[in-house]
């Protein structure tokens, strides 16, 4: 799907002894990353931990606010909202809740 974008809303705990995708968090989602919060690592180290989560590649995952802050939003190319949902939900070791 050419051109499609979905924004992702999340809430990051930089830090953590593993990098992992948590589950939903209100209307985000919660990830933990093991990089710290200096120089910009935890945010790469998000959106590594979202490429792989969602088969996507690095490229396709962008931060797009929230550089500084524990909630974030990132872009992303080539999912829509659907498939990144069941595929967070898989991730998380949740089966995906049929809407």
């Amino acid at each position: 799907m050419e051109g499609l974008s979905t924004r992702l809303r999340l809430r990051v705990s930089p830090g953590a002894r593993n990098a992992r995708v948590v589950g939903r968090h209100g209307q985000a989602w919660k990830v933990r990353v093991a990089a710290p919060p200096e120089g910009g690592r935890a945010n790469e180290a998000v959106v590594r931990l979202l490429a792989e989560a969602l088969s996507l590649p690095r490229g396709a995952v962008t931060l797009v606010s929230g550089h500084g802050a524990r909630d974030k939003v990132v872009r992303l190319d080539g999912l829509d909202q659907t498939q990144i949902e069941r595929r967070l939900q898989s991730a998380a070791g949740k089966e995906p809740v049929e809407s």
